[in-house]
């Protein structure tokens, strides 16, 4: 099956509605575009039959009712997909799988599609700016609901029916390629239509010591070293959180015999045992939340236990009780500094739980890395990050509630592998790998950073 080419799109707007109205009869045209009418015709029904994806979708299209919007449409649609053949939805997964191959062909880390402000495009993100594809056919938003439905799980579905978005991962067919790809995905409703995110991750983990840490630091990173507490991988999405996490995995899978529970949501890299046995837990298919599975590592005899995200206090306050018990934690958190992650935490609990937990953090913390992803001069990204190695002082600004003091700490703390990220812009502005402009829009601290440069 060959994915063709766009053609120019012109929507009929006879019926006085917009193009890709959920609530309006949806047809299928030779190029994969919608045209609005209000009932079927037979002409109409012979365009969709020339549509590019499977002849059942086209059926399926047809026999939607048209006063059917929203969550209805989208059940009505569900329903009809579950009573389809299952080669022929293998045959529309191997359709998608195109879709989503092609991102290694044009260098794209994210695809997203369908909702009706999409324009029935395929859009990538490609070094950092997300486009239309227009080499790619245009599709239908209900084309869109069923490329989407034909790929979600039985609990993906419910995620989707009571959360209004469904998060999992999802990998290529072995028939697209060799090596296994996979990606991190989010169907979620957008006007009434479904939408989807999906993310790829890489197939291959960073050393270590790419990331340029400090000796103190990349030995503290590592469990023959340092055997317990708490460190955190923190930035903003697409800052590339999980591929130094993985990093800091596969470290310790290389260098000591032990067992790694990874709970996720999705899963993304997959590690192989080598020296560790590493376990891998999806929430929603594996296990139902992240803090079932930091309860339930607890009895699994893990050595370092991965939790993807602190998202909320329950999963916070489990973090911290496995690592109270002697476990070597990691874990990331969506802040844009070190400080700004300490106070994240301690904001999830009510003021009078607050000086509990900061205690109870300042005890177990033992390392905070920020970071982000800048644009390269000359094309490409860049990492900049701030290191925070917790020490006794910074462990007594938590507890006495002088979080402001950490950043000068950090900025006079290079000697034991602690920077700011202000530093680290600096660093990389003077070494000509990213400008002054951008070094600037990316400082947290732009004052600080404006007397770094002008010295």
């Amino acid at each position: 099956m060959e994915i063709r080419p766009s053609q120019p799109y012109e929507p009929d707007m006879s019926s006085g509605q917009s193009p890709n109205t959920p609530g309006s009869k949806t047809v299928v045209g030779p190029t994969g575009a919608s045209r609005l009418g209000r009932a079927p015709s037979r002409s109409a029904t012979i365009a969709a039959e020339r549509s590019i994806l499977p002849s059942f979708c086209a059926s399926i299209i047809d026999a939607t009712p048209g006063l059917l919007v929203g969550e209805d449409r989208i059940l009505f649609q569900l329903d009809r997909m579950n009573q389809i053949d299952v080669r022929d939805r293998m045959q529309l997964r191997a359709f998608f799988d195109q879709l989503v191959a092609r991102m290694s062909k044009v260098n794209a880390s994210d695809i997203d599609f369908g909702g009706p402000t999409s324009s029935g495009l395929v859009w990538y993100r490609i070094d950092g700016d997300k486009k239309p594809d227009f080499n790619l056919p245009r599709f239908s938003v209900d084309e869109c609901n069923l490329l989407i439905l034909g790929m979600l799980s039985k609990s993906s579905i419910e995620s989707l029916k009571s959360w209004k978005a469904a998060d999992f991962s999802y990998e290529l067919s072995a028939s697209q390629g060799s090596k296994r790809k996979r990606f991190r995905s989010s169907a979620y409703m957008d006007m009434g239509t479904l939408a989807m995110n999906m993310r790829a991750i890489t197939d291959e983990t960073r050393p270590l010591k790419s990331l340029a840490f400090h000796p103190t630091v990349e030995k503290g990173l590592l469990f023959r070293h340092v055997r317990d507490g708490l460190t955190l991988i923190t930035g903003v999405t697409g800052s590339g959180k999980s591929s130094t996490l993985d990093a800091i995995v596969d470290a310790n899978n290389d260098d000591v015999n032990g067992h790694i529970v990874v709970i996720g949501n999705p899963i993304e890299f997959v590690h192989d045992s080598k020296k560790c046995i590493v376990r891998h837990r999806e929430v929603g298919s594996d296990v139902l939340t992240f803090k079932d599975g930091i309860v339930q590592a607890l009895r699994q005899d893990p050595d370092i236990v991965v939790i993807g995200e602190m998202r909320d206090p329950e999963t916070i306050s489990a973090a911290l009780e496995i690592t109270d018990s002697g476990h070597k934690v990691f874990s990331t958190l969506h802040t844009s500094s070190a400080v700004e992650s300490i106070e994240r935490i301690i904001a999830e609990y009510s003021p009078s739980e607050q000086s509990r937990v900061r205690h109870r953090l300042a005890d177990v913390l033992r390392c905070i890395v920020s970071q982000k992803l800048l644009p390269k001069v000359g094309g490409g990204r860049v990492l900049a990050k701030e290191v925070l190695w917790m020490t006794p002082s910074a462990s007594a600004a938590i507890k006495n509630n002088n979080t402001n003091e950490i950043y000068q700490m950090m900025y006079e703390g290079w000697n034991i592998g602690q920077i700011t990220l202000e530093q680290d812009l600096y660093r990389l502005m003077r070494q000509g790998l990213i400008s002054p402009d951008t070094a600037m829009n990316y400082a947290n601290n732009k004052r600080r950073f404006q007397q770094m440069a002008s010295q």
